[in-house]
């Protein structure tokens, strides 16, 4: 009879259509629980970032706070990322339409903050962006304060800590008319540093975190592709 024919033609092709959704569903769950994972190592970086020790006190003591800015961005972001992940988690696996909206939400959230961070983070801790000058003005400024004990004190630490001398080179203190100190020398080779402490302090903000921005804009990749799948 055509129409049993008909009906029997259904039952295969439902079954068909539910293991579809039940691989979707369970996909964007794995997905989602891969994205916690990202939000979750980006926070425990930023704070380690935040509370590691002496780092606080060499960028207090350099008047270069702006640093943190991208990173307290960040942390916000990557709270925000594992909620996105949660709510993902939740309206997978209870098909929750309001969880859906507030995960669509969310997310969108998640991947403003973490590209303002990243974007951030990366304008002030990277070779030719704004931390330079401000490092600059901190090392010049130090350089002609050498009557004031603290100002020789701190320039004397950041020297001989980073390996650096004047603000871009030997010839600072030349052009000053000011003698070398020995701390702008190897301590093996007795020649001067040859790079200055904008470059150094740069490369050294660089290296700490190039790779968070990495791993933020990872993680933001990782919540457009979410979305689309929605």
């Amino acid at each position: 009879m055509p129409g049993v024919g008909r009906g029997d033609g259904q039952g295969p092709a439902v079954g068909k259509l539910e293991s579809q959704i039940y691989c979707i569903k369970y996909t964007l769950f794995c997905f989602n629980i891969v994205l916690w994972l990202f939000g979750a190592s980006v926070f425990a970086l930023c704070l380690w970032i935040c509370i590691e020790p002496g780092f606080n006190e060499w960028m207090s003591i350099l008047q270069l706070q702006k640093y943190f800015i991208g990173i307290y961005i960040i942390l916000i972001g990557s709270l925000v990322i594992m909620v996105v992940a949660f709510l993902g988690c939740g309206s997978a696996l209870m098909e929750n339409v309001k969880l859906l909206y507030a995960y669509i939400i969310s997310q969108i959230s998640s991947f403003v903050l973490g590209l303002v961070g990243a974007c951030v983070v990366l304008d002030f801790s990277t070779y030719d962006s704004s931390i330079q000058p401000l490092i600059k003005d901190v090392i010049l400024r130090l350089m002609n304060n050498p009557q004031h004990e603290g100002s020789r004190e701190i320039l004397r630490m950041v020297q001989e800590g980073i390996g650096c001398c004047g603000a871009d080179g030997p010839m600072d203190f030349l052009n000053l008319n000011k003698p070398l100190p020995s701390e702008c020398r190897d301590s093996v080779t007795g020649n001067a540093h040859f790079h200055g402490c904008v470059d150094e302090l740069t490369w050294f903000l660089e290296s700490k975190t190039g790779w968070l921005a990495g791993i933020v804009l990872a993680s933001c990749m990782i919540c457009v592709s979410f979305f689309l799948l929605r």
